[in-house]
This record gives C-alpha cells, structure tokens and sequence, in this order.
C-alpha cells in the first residue's frame, strides 16, 4: 500500500514534489531513498500511499492516471500544466466521491 518513487533521474528534490503535488491536491510525502545523498529534511524521493484512494473507490486505470499526473507534476514547466493536472486531479475526486450516501 506504500510505494517510494526515487526523483533523482527528474532531479526534484523530495520536498519539492511534495508541495508541488499538494498544490495539485495530490498529498505524498517527501521520503528519503536508500543510500540517500540528500539531507533528511529535503530528501531525493517521496512516499505515495494508496489507502486514501482505494477507500473512494479507485480502479487500476485511475491509479495509472495518479502516477501520469505525478510524473506531469514534477516535469511541469508551466503554472498552466499545473492547473490543468489540477483539474484533472479535481475530477477524479469527483468521479469517486469520499461519502457518496451523503448529499452535500
């Protein structure tokens, strides 16, 4: 339920995917990685969970499309690329309610 993506080859560093994701609504955290060059406080990877995602309901095809947008978050050269995988991420959440029972 845990994976640990090295960002060495993207060169990001652990802490800057990690507030680049959550600026998309992406939550990870900033992990360091085996044999970790970086300090602790800025790591060279990050940690991406599933349980979140498979309690609302998650296929593996939107699994595949979290790891796309990860990977076009820290390759996004734009504040548009960003917005636009913000979207993205906007309408899987809504695709996958948390409470769907709930009318809100």
């Amino acid at each position: 339920h845990l994976c640990l993506v090295d960002l060495t080859p993207a060169d990001v560093t652990g802490k800057d995917a990690e507030k680049l994701l959550e600026g998309v609504g992406l939550t990870v955290n900033k992990n360091s990685i085996p044999n970790e060059p970086r300090s602790p406080f800025v790591t060279s990877g990050i940690r991406v969970g599933s349980a979140a995602a498979t309690t609302r309901g998650f296929t593996a095809d939107d699994f595949y499309e979290v790891g796309q947008l990860i990977a076009a978050t820290v390759h996004a050269e734009s504040e548009a690329k960003l917005a636009d995988v913000r979207a993205k991420v906007d309408a899987l959440l809504a695709a996958h309610p948390l409470y769907p029972e709930l009318d809100y």
